[in-house]
């Protein structure tokens, strides 16, 4: 609860808006070896780098339906790489979202619990192209995993994702996106049929800080509605002992969503634990 209500603490006070807590975060990690941690923290912003780590991602936000709702979101989302032979890699992106929310549809109470998860699978190429190119293709699979009816839409679901992305320098860009088809209509009001968009650039600096801009937008068929938030995010990679993390902060703003969807400003804030091979 202390995360939560920190959360949404930097949400009403708009800390966000700048590094500085991003740096309050970060001033009593210890000193490391800055080279090392920057490739580190290049390889965290490739979606299909051959690196294991364990990123928890909190996120805040409010301003759902009419009774001005809000939802507080952990998406706990390791990522497992393996070695298929000297040409491919599999890549496991597996998230699973904790989830507490307060009249997300009209005066509908409280609910906690877990939701819907998404795992995907990306066969990824050992080496870029002769261009340059990152990229990974494979199977999206959305799981009924959520512990109550309101907390996701009870379907199987699946389909295609695929990323693709460059390393040039300091600079990473690229785009993930995915399409999930849900098996049968269960809880919720129609079938899903929704695809998902996820353009990035991170710029990450000799001493690993870095700064990183997306949006993760869904277009949902069956609506015809966007849901797109633009996020803002700085991070730094560092160590606690052997133990290498990355620690980031920032601020989304929702250009549009869906009637009932949240509006205006939320926050975010990431640990993410990594473990190179």
């Amino acid at each position: 609860m202390l995360f939560v209500r920190f959360l949404k603490f930097c949400v009403r006070q708009r800390v966000f808006a700048s590094t500085f807590w991003g740096a309050i975060l970060l001033i009593q990690l210890p000193a490391v070896a800055q080279s090392d941690n920057s490739d580190l923290a290049k390889q965290l912003a490739n979606p299909v780098a051959n690196l294991i780590s364990v990123p928890f991602q909190g996120n805040y936000d409010s301003g759902y339906g009419s009774a001005d709702g809000e939802k507080y979101l952990i998406n706990v989302q390791p990522v497992m790489p393996m070695r298929l032979n000297d040409d491919w890699n599999l890549i496991s992106r597996t998230i699973l979202p904790l989830v507490h929310q307060n009249d997300i549809n009209g005066n509908s109470g409280t609910d906690t619990g877990i939701g819907d998860t998404v795992q995907s699978f990306f066969f990824s190429p050992v080496e870029p192209t002769e261009s340059g190119l990152i990229w990974g293709v494979g199977p999206a699979l959305l799981l009924p995993t959520a512990s109550e009816s309101s907390l996701g839409v009870d379907q199987w679901g699946a389909g295609p994702t695929a990323v693709g992305l460059f390393a040039d320098g300091p600079w990473t860009y690229g785009m993930l996106t995915n399409h999930i088809w849900g098996a049968d209509e269960g809880s919720a009001a129609s079938a899903t049929n929704a695809s998902f968009f996820q353009p990035f650039i991170n710029y990450t600096t000799p001493n690993a800080w870095t700064f990183a801009l997306n949006t993760e937008s869904t277009y949902n068929w069956t609506a015809e509605q966007w849901s797109v938030p633009v996020n803002g995010i700085v991070s730094k990679l560092t160590s606690i002992g052997d133990q290498k993390i990355s620690v980031g902060a920032g601020v989304r703003y929702w250009v549009d969503s869906p009637d009932a969807g949240p509006d205006g400003w939320g926050a975010r804030l990431i640990l993410t634990f990594l473990f190179p091979k």
